[in-house]
């Protein structure tokens, strides 16, 4: 016993301690761990990085709604095969996110229109002005009586123009003809529609009358 405290040394106790050191280390890190007993609280901030979570080990079931947004995912990533039928709706859209080059040609057919969708301000000014809008149907007789000559005229609505019109025969028509059926105008615009009639035999004549009728409509 002398013996060894007269060969210890502080140099040598440090050794010694260094020594115990390093095979306590040792044996802590070749037990191993039971499940579990590694938290989140004992991982250092970014620790875990890609090399080290493995291949499909992160799936759906394991990312929290809403932790994955727009800066997360690779340009060209999400393709029209990985997207689910319905899942797009117009609530995950964003505003201006739809634009005319990101629409497939021939992509929006009828079908795809809401009722009523289609207003005057989205159509081009040339298109509109080929359109008819708000028709309205007009008529006008004569009298009716026995007069072998008869004409009637009907007038279109302020601000319509008639495109298209006729006339028809009322009462006793044996011997009664139309002569004419054609559109009133005034200046460029067609304000109306006129039509004549003439009985073609001989008399005594029976009642009759004539009736002219316009289409009219805004242009």
């Amino acid at each position: 016993m002398k013996t060894l405290k007269r060969h210890l040394t502080v140099a040598n106790l440090l050794s010694i301690t260094a020594i115990f050191i390093a095979l306590s280390a040792t044996a802590v890190a070749a037990t191993k761990l039971g499940a579990g007993q590694v938290k989140a609280v004992n991982i250092a901030r970014q620790a875990v990085t890609n090399a080290k979570i493995k291949t499909q080990a992160v799936t759906s079931g394991k990312i929290k709604d809403g932790g994955v947004n727009g800066r997360d995912i690779g340009a060209g990533q999400v393709t029209s095969e990985k997207i689910a039928t319905g899942a797009v709706t117009g609530k995950k859209i964003g505003k201006k996110a739809v634009s005319p080059r990101t629409i497939a040609e021939e992509a929006v057919t009828s079908g795809k229109l809401g009722n009523e969708a289609v207003v005057a301000s989205k159509l081009s000014k040339s298109l509109y002005e080929q359109l008819v809008r708000n028709v309205a149907y007009e008529n006008s007789s004569s009298v009716t009586n026995s007069e072998p000559n008869k004409t009637a005229t009907v007038s279109c609505p302020s601000g319509k123009e008639a495109i298209g019109g006729g006339v028809r025969l009322e009462g006793e028509l044996e011997n009664v003809a139309v002569t004419g059926s054609y559109p009133v105008s005034s200046g460029n615009a067609r304000t109306g529609w006129e039509a004549i009639a003439h009985e073609t035999g001989a008399g005594p004549y029976g009642d009759w009358s004539i009736v002219a009728f316009a289409v009219c409509a805004e242009l």
